[in-house]
């Protein structure tokens, strides 16, 4: 039998990567050819959509030359080394409390990123954390925000882990709908940014992973 566990989806419920893709995308957007970018933009025509998908349908409304291609493949590498700068800085004393109370229990632990996890910095960053129940997983994402239901299925096979025992830690609604696509559980943790996201479906829905998040997570597990 699997042993039950947790996906968390480091950048977006661990951190405040919410705030760090909203602003690395109004940069890049301002640079790439003034184009306009807001909390409308990126809720209309951006959340929860494929990065290139999404560009094609908004670059023709601000009339700008610019190929959805290639925007889409230069933010998804900006996007990656911007969180590979700020892991280091955001692994809070909460969420090492969080893994380290799931750890204890014998519940599984991966936690995802779209960072490279092969960087030093990274690697060493979560080192403290590393035990036989905790492992790390890039994740790879072309959506904005969130990603789609067969990352975490490919999630669950790459650390063997089954659907119906594993719970996704999310950092959005439209995580938790993809969470519930993929025939997993899910706990939502909410921000500002993401408040307007319908998290109906989640098993629970915090604002923050601590040991407080944890015995929530024991309780949905049933350990």
């Amino acid at each position: 039998m699997a042993s039950k566990g947790v996906i968390v989806e480091f950048d977006f419920a661990a951190m405040n990567g919410a705030d760090i893709l909203f602003n690395t995308t109004k940069d890049f957007l301002q640079k790439l050819d003034g184009i306009p970018f807001d909390d409308m933009v990126e809720a209309r025509h951006l959340a929860g959509c494929n990065y290139q998908g999404a560009f094609a349908e908004y670059f023709p409304l601000v009339k700008t030359k610019k190929t959805a291609v290639k925007a889409a493949k230069d933010l998804s590498d900006l996007l990656r080394a911007t969180l590979k700068a700020a892991i280091p800085s955001n692994i809070s004393q909460g969420f090492k409390n969080f893994v380290k109370t799931l750890s204890a229990k014998g519940v599984k632990v991966v936690i995802a990123t779209r960072a490279d996890i092969e960087d030093e910095a990274v690697k060493e960053a979560f080192a403290p954390l590393m035990t036989d129940n905790v492992k790390l997983y890039h994740e790879e994402s072309s959506t904005y925000g969130c990603v789609k239901w067969d990352v975490w299925r490919r999630a669950c096979v790459a650390n063997g882990m089954h659907p119906s025992v594993t719970l996704a830690i999310t950092g959005s609604g439209n995580g938790v709908k993809s969470a519930l696509i993929a025939g997993m559980g899910a706990l939502a943790v909410v921000n500002a940014r993401t408040a307007y996201q319908d998290c109906s479906g989640a098993d629970a829905v915090v604002k923050e992973l601590n040991s407080e998040a944890a015995k929530m997570v024991l309780e949905i597990l049933r350990v």
